[in-house]
């Protein structure tokens, strides 16, 4: 495995994220062990995961699988542990005024909840999965504060946050003489390059980590049209909706095209090609099994040849920088 510094942080984490999304929906709590445990052995150390995961009526399963695995002997020192806090953690139904969001309350009232289900006393990464329209910076960096003074938690970072809240929220932080946010979790991969307008390159000039989630688009990127070709699993949800607009069809044809000339694996290269971007810390792989995982391995060691890029580029063209993206 290779590692990199979280963003600005002296924090070491590895190239690829173990995300955990599927752990408790797709895959029971011994599967969900046997793949952390397969990933520590494989110097996967950067364990991401949600308050909300599980989904449902199960909200919090997936933190529960976790400390679950830490209970039973899962090394807690060698894990850089990442959750999120916003969503609304009731099974159905409204949410209860104040239990969701981020003001200070429910942040509060979410990080003792996460530490319980995770079986841990820190947590190293504590995100905000999506911005507050109502809560202010300050109010929530307070909060930040109280928590890492009481070493509940080490880090805060950020998901789904456009460029200017990313300047925005540190910049309240620098006022306070605070870190601030020291990564951010956006969707970015070979099909959805918006990321580079402006998110990645706030990310960049503040000094965030990216880590980027969907690394295969849903699937669209992990061999989709050849599986369907011999016969493999129906394609559903994001994958299915855009094949069935044809351009994509034949972009992702054009992909899988390529990757056959040069005798690449489709997934492996889509998660290579993260790993080449600049300010990228590593991409979030979800496995539903052990299988995926050692997958998803290999693509830390695909090198890929200028030529490939290159052609990649041609398939998938990016937005361009920025400002000219937004000019002409």
């Amino acid at each position: 495995m290779k590692y990199t510094q979280l963003g600005r942080t002296g924090l070491k984490v590895s190239r690829l994220v173990l995300g955990t999304m599927n752990f408790g929906p797709q895959t029971d709590e011994a599967g969900s062990h046997a793949i952390m445990n397969a990933a520590i052995d494989a110097g996967i150390n950067f364990f991401d995961t949600a308050n909300v995961y599980g989904w449902g009526e199960n909200k919090g399963r997936t933190e529960e699988i976790i400390g679950s695995w830490f209970a039973r002997g899962g090394d807690r020192d060698k894990v850089v542990l990442a959750t999120k806090v916003y969503g609304n953690m009731a099974a159905e139904g409204p949410v209860w005024p104040n239990h969701d969001k981020l003001s200070a309350v429910n942040i509060r009232r979410a990080v003792e909840a996460s530490l319980k289900r995770l079986n841990t006393d820190y947590i190293d990464l504590y995100q905000f999965h999506h911005i507050d329209r109502h809560t202010p910076f300050e109010e929530i960096w307070q909060a930040v504060d109280v928590l890492i003074q009481q070493g509940k938690i080490l880090y805060a970072g950020s998901s789904n946050f456009p460029g200017y809240k990313i300047a925005q929220a540190n910049e309240t932080a620098a006022r306070r003489g605070m870190v601030g946010l020291v990564s951010e979790q956006c969707l970015y991969n070979l099909a959805e390059r918006r990321a580079e307008m402006e998110v990645i390159p706030a990310a960049q000039d503040y000094g965030l980590g990216v880590i980027p989630w969907s690394p295969l688009h849903g699937g669209l990127l992990g061999g989709v049209l050849r599986k369907e070709a011999k016969g493999g699993r129906r394609t559903s949800g994001r994958s299915a909706d855009a094949l069935a607009n044809t351009d994509v069809r034949l972009q992702i044809q054009a992909y899988e095209d390529l990757l056959d000339k040069h005798g690449l694996e489709p997934g492996e290269t889509a998660l290579a090609w993260l790993l080449t971007r600049p300010g990228v810390t590593g991409p979030i792989v979800g496995p539903r099994t052990a299988e995926q995982l050692d997958s998803a391995l290999r693509a830390v060691e695909l090198e890929l040849s200028d030529e490939v890029l290159k052609e990649l580029d041609a398939i998938f063209p990016g937005t361009g920088p920025s400002p000219e993206a937004f000019a002409w």
